[in-house]
C-alpha cells in the first residue's frame, strides 16, 4: 500500500499550490493532510472521510480546501493565499477502512518565500 504525494514547490507569499496524494488501493476510509515545518513536530493540516466529510485545522480553514477523487483514489488540498506560515513538508495520511491501520505517503515540500 502506498501514498505517493505530489504538488509542493516554491511559492511567493499569497500564491496557491494544489498538493495531491493518490492510494495505490481503494479502501482507504479517511485521508489527510500533515504539515512539518523545520524543527517542529508534525501537525494536523486537514482529512477527509470516504462520505466526503472534512475537517480543516482553524488555522488554515478560510484558506484550504480539501477534497477527493474517488475514482482515482485521489485527495487533494487546495492552499491559497498562501502564508510564509504554512511552509513545511506536507505528508499525505491514509487510513483503511477496515484495518484502521495508519499509513504514510513520503512527503512534499512546500516552501512559502516573502
Amino acid at each position: 500500500v502506498q501514498l505517493q504525494a505530489s504538488g509542493g514547490g516554491l511559492v511567493q507569499a499569497g500564491g496557491s499550490l494544489n498538493l495531491s496524494c493518490q492510494a495505490s488501493t481503494s479502501d482507504f476510509g479517511l485521508m489527510g493532510w500533515y504539515r512539518q515545518a523545520p524543527g517542529k513536530q508534525r501537525v494536523f493540516v486537514a482529512r477527509i472521510t470516504v462520505d466526503g466529510i472534512a475537517t480543516i485545522t482553524d488555522a488554515v480553514k478560510a484558506r484550504f480546501t480539501i477534497s477527493t477523487d474517488n475514482s482515482k483514489n485521489t485527495v487533494y488540498l487546495q492552499m491559497n493565499s498562501l502564508k510564509i506560515e504554512d511552509t513545511g513538508v506536507y505528508y499525505c495520511h491514509g487510513r483503511r477502512l477496515l484495518s484502521a491501520v495508519d499509513y504514510w505517503g513520503k512527503g512534499t515540500l512546500v516552501t512559502v518565500s516573502s
